[in-house]
């Protein structure tokens, strides 16, 4: 088995002359993205959809609530639920982070999970983000799927195929599961999961908890100990996290002044917006958007 170092080396290797810059890449394949960074990114708020990181070069380092999660060439990241977390990358001009993300399509992993059957592997609470040690299979699929997208007739041809092969492998690891219970239906897990649906659909309504716990057919406190368990904050500042998070999108889009983002992601009073948006980016939202625009030019 080659090493886990030589591994990414390989996946590095492949995945360098396909990037075309600092950020997110896309590639032919819907669903499909190459990551690059050639600088020391320091922990940053952002939320990932439901996907697979696999880092080829450099490290990242994910911080949900009081969790610490790893991924590295030999870890990737299994992400199951769209969670406001916080990042650290770390790379440089000479030896920039790369990785790939593989976006985990709801009805591809239904018809998988299905069609595997039952496993017999079940977990009480299962981790909606989680950093999974490379195994072989999985560093021969990812390796397959970064190859075809080199070249443009077995991307074309085969390229879905590859994409199976990694959220195949994914299904068989530590993970398993986790993403299994996507799909399954997991007790409270799967509850909690339909409320967070919900509140990504209408992140711009006011809900209470009595309200959300009313739709996960919880009391109240039944629902915060589980909502807090998954997603490691409370139903209100998970919301919170989120609209900021959308209003980050919508100012860095440049289409939105502060006014209108603040409004379309909920908020009534602007310069509550800005003390919230500052508390948590660190910086006030015009002189944020100036200074990711001026890192991305």
């Amino acid at each position: 088995m080659a090493s886990t170092a030589q591994a990414g080396n390989a996946l590095a290797t492949v995945i360098a002359p396909l990037v075309k810059g600092d950020g997110i890449n896309n590639t032919p394949l819907p669903g499909v993205s190459l990551l690059c960074l050639s600088r020391h990114q320091i922990r940053t708020p952002l939320i990932y959809e439901p996907s697979l990181t696999i880092i080829a070069q450099g490290r990242k380092m994910g911080y949900l609530g009081d969790r610490e999660i790893y991924y590295d060439p030999g870890h990737y990241l299994v992400q199951t639920l769209p969670l406001p977390f916080e990042c650290e990358t770390y790379g440089s001009p000479e030896a920039p982070l790369l990785g790939i993300s593989v976006r985990l399509d709801p009805a591809l992993l239904s018809e998988m999970v299905m069609a595997m059957g039952d496993t017999g592997q079940y977990i009480q609470a299962p981790l909606p983000m989680a950093s999974v040690a490379m195994t072989e299979g999985m560093q021969e699929a990812v390796l397959r799927l970064a190859r075809a997208l080199n070249v443009a007739i077995e991307c074309s041809a085969m390229g879905n195929a590859r994409i199976r092969d990694v959220v195949f492998e994914a299904l068989k690891g530590e993970q398993g599961p986790a993403l299994r219970a996507l799909v399954l239906g997991h007790g409270n897990y799967s509850r909690i999961v339909q409320v967070l649906s919900k509140l990504h659909t209408h992140f711009a309504d006011d809900f209470s908890v009595e309200q959300l716990a009313a739709q996960a057919h919880m009391s109240p406190s039944t629902f915060h100990q589980h909502f807090k368990q998954i997603t490691r904050s409370s139903p209100a500042q998970y919301l919170k996290q989120l609209r900021l998070i959308k209003a980050q999108q919508l100012l860095l889009q440049d289409n939105h002044n502060v006014n209108q983002a603040a409004a379309a992601v909920g908020y009534r009073s602007v310069p509550q917006f800005s003390r919230d948006y500052k508390r948590y980016f660190g910086e006030p939202p015009l002189q944020h958007r100036r200074q990711e625009q001026a890192l991305r030019a």
